[in-house]
This record gives structure tokens, sequence and C-alpha cells, in this order.
């Protein structure tokens, strides 16, 4: 997910916790736990994308795609990394440090607030079609939710609201609220968010302003609705990811019953459970063919700014077998590459052919003059096409 999502998400569950927690001894202490368990949520709900200055120091573009999401974006790190910010907050914020040696109620929320924030990071980066593989060293596969678009503005809606209106001073109040339609009107005007998304958003975050405002100064009840409707949302696009899968897969049967069906990659519209992007790989054994289309699960016009025709392009399944033994920079690569296509002496993930700044897989295929050093032992995407079991696990499998 982006950041301003994590952030949102992070605030909110910093929030509810806070109000769940028993009251501090003084109005002083109670502040100084409101800001210290909302900035701690937040910031790990954030914290394991720190890799991203990493990366930024390592050759394009192995350096990104084998580590962002990589050894920050699992469960056995994330207990470091919780106590590294643990450890930074105590350090550099005097107020706070005094309430946790005072407080038991503070230190309970501190400990949720982390603990939740980096539960939730790996969650939510789960849910898209990017890939996680949680569970590393213990098991290198990718995991693939493929549910929600990596902006969703659902999430900033109905959770944001909610917070815009527990804002203590009115300008910021009024600010928060414009900033939120503010971007839903730039969303939809831009093609990405259908306007009957749009007009539903709206209610959504009317009933959850109105929600948290009857349930006062210190009610949670707006948040935990918000909290709700973002778990049900997923839970929705779950079962539409599942059902778009299944019908794209039967017509691939029907339209090649030779072939067969490796994978399928769904990519969410926002707030449109209806319209889904996919990527297919299907093989015969010698070679391999990707498909980028658009599904519809019913008769509903699709946002335009997303909606693409139907592209096929294919590859030999021996020429890629090949280039994975020969060249250390193609072998590092397919430990990323869901969707592999080789054109003009470059290799890329067919999932990411129509981003906004291109396609940022892009790897140029030349004789290795140095092999990459210390390359991720993640599972191969695509090792079903090196004859070997399956290394990926999506919501369909």
């Amino acid at each position: 997910m982006d950041n301003l999502t994590h952030s949102i998400i992070g605030f909110g569950v910093g929030e509810v916790v806070h109000r769940s927690l028993p009251a501090e001894a003084d109005t002083l202490a109670q502040r100084v736990r409101h800001r210290l368990l909302l900035v701690s949520c937040a910031l790990a709900s954030n914290f394991p994308d720190l890799d991203l200055f990493l990366t930024r120091l390592l050759p394009d573009p192995l350096g990104y795609l084998l580590n962002h999401r990589g050894h920050t974006h699992t469960a056995l790190w994330a207990v470091p990394q919780a106590l590294l910010l643990a450890a930074v907050l105590w350090l550099c914020w005097p107020s706070a440090r005094a309430l946790l040696r005072a407080s038991r109620a503070a230190r309970r929320g501190l400990a949720l607030s982390v603990g939740v924030g980096f539960a939730l990071h790996l969650g939510m980066d789960y849910t898209n079609s990017y890939g996680v593989h949680p569970w590393y060293p213990f098991d290198g596969r990718w995991f693939y939710g493929d549910m929600v678009f990596i902006i969703e503005p659902l999430f900033w809606v109905a959770i944001g609201v909610p917070m815009a209106l527990i804002m203590r001073w009115r300008s910021l109040r009024v600010a928060g609220l414009l900033a939120l339609f503010a971007a839903l009107v730039a969303f939809a005007a831009r093609g990405y968010l259908g306007w009957t998304s749009f007009a539903v958003l709206l209610l959504i975050a009317a009933v959850c302003g109105a929600a948290q405002w009857r349930a006062g100064g210190q009610g949670r009840g707006g948040l935990l609705l918000a909290l709700g409707v973002s778990a049900g949302f997923i839970a929705v696009q779950g079962m539409a990811s599942h059902a778009g899968r299944a019908q794209i897969t039967a017509d691939l049967r029907r339209s090649d019953p030779s072939s067969r069906v490796l994978d399928v990659a769904m990519t969410a519209f926002p707030s449109q459970p209806l319209c889904w992007a996919y990527v297919s790989i299907e093989s015969n054994g010698t070679q391999y063919r990707l498909r980028r289309g658009v599904a519809r699960l019913a008769d509903v016009a699709c946002p335009a700014g997303l909606s693409e025709q139907t592209q096929t392009v294919s590859g030999s399944v021996a020429e890629l077998r090949a280039l994975k033994s020969a060249n250390c920079q193609v072998d590092a690569w397919l430990r990323f590459g869901r969707m592999p296509i080789l054109t003009n002496g470059t290799l890329s993930d067919y999932r990411f052919a129509s981003t906004p700044r291109g396609n940022f897989t892009t790897l140029r295929i030349a004789p290795a003059v140095a092999c990459p050093q210390d390359i991720p032992n993640w599972g191969y995407p695509r090792a079903d096409l090196f004859g070997v079991s399956s290394d990926i696990r999506t919501l369909g499998n």
C-alpha cells in the first residue's frame, strides 16, 4: 500500500487503542499518551518501508525488486524493528519516557500500538498483487492477496473523516475534510474512480463521520465502524477477486484446452469490486502465453483511466530456462518476476507494463560482468515453468 494509506490506518488504530485504555491520572499525561500512541502506531505502520532508503543505493532494477518488501517485511524481522522503534521513542521523547515509567496503561498501549502497526503494514501489503514473503527464512514463497488497489481511497475516507472530526482545532478539521474531498475529486477526474463509487465513498464518509460525532469527545464508535467497514471491504474484494480469477481461468481453458493456466494476477480498480485488471499466464510445456485485460463481474462501466484492451504476448519456456541457467542476473530477477516476458533483449514483469512511469521491472539482458551479491533466497514465482512445484500462494490457490 502507499504510505498515506499506511499512515491513516495507523493513526486510526492508535486512536482506538488510546480510547480503549483507562484514562491517565491527569490531563497532561493523557495528552502525552494520546500523542505517543498515535505517533507510534503510524510510525510502526510505515517502518518496514525504510528499506526504500537501501534500494536507492543499489543498482536498478534488481536492487529495488529484490530488496523492497524484503527482510523488513517479514514476521521475524518485525520483532527487532519494533524494539528499535520503541527504543527510539524512549530515547528521543522525554515526556513519553516519564509517562511510560509511571503508567502501566501507557506501556500496554505502546506495545499494542507498535505491534499492531507492524502487523497492519504486512497485512495491508499482502492485499495487493505485488506480493510479500512474510515467513522468510522459514518459507521463501511469495504470497499475493490480489484484493485491493495499491492506493485505495475507501480507507482514506472511512478512517480519515472520523479522525478529522476528532482534531482539536476547527481549522484543522475543515482542512482535513476538504483535503479528503479534493483527493476523491482528483481520483474521479483522472478516470481512476467511477462516479458511482465516488458517491458511495461520500456516503461511507458521512456515516462514519456521523457515528463518530454521536460518540462524543471520548467515544470511538465512528472509528470502530470505519475499521469494520475497511475489513468488510477487504473481505468483499477477496470474494470478488476469487470469482474473477475463476471466471478468467474458465474462459482461458475454453479458448485453449491444450494449455495449462498457471496463474492469474488480479489487480483491483479503486473502490469497484466489479472491475478487475488481470494478467494471466498459460503454458503448453514448450511455450507460455501472457494475457492482459479487464474482467467485469457484471455489466458495468469500468473507470477509463485503468481500462485497457486485451493484449497477448508469448515466450519460449526453453529460452527462459536457458537464460536462468546461463545468466546470474536473470536468475536473480526471476526470484521476483511473476509474469516474465522476454522482448528485444529485455526481461520484464507483465503486471507492470502500463504503469505511469513505465515498467520499472525491466532488466536489460547482457552477459553478466559480475553476479549480483547477497541475493535473498526468495522463492521463484514462476518455478512451475522450470520443472519444479510452484512457489507462490494467491487468494485463489
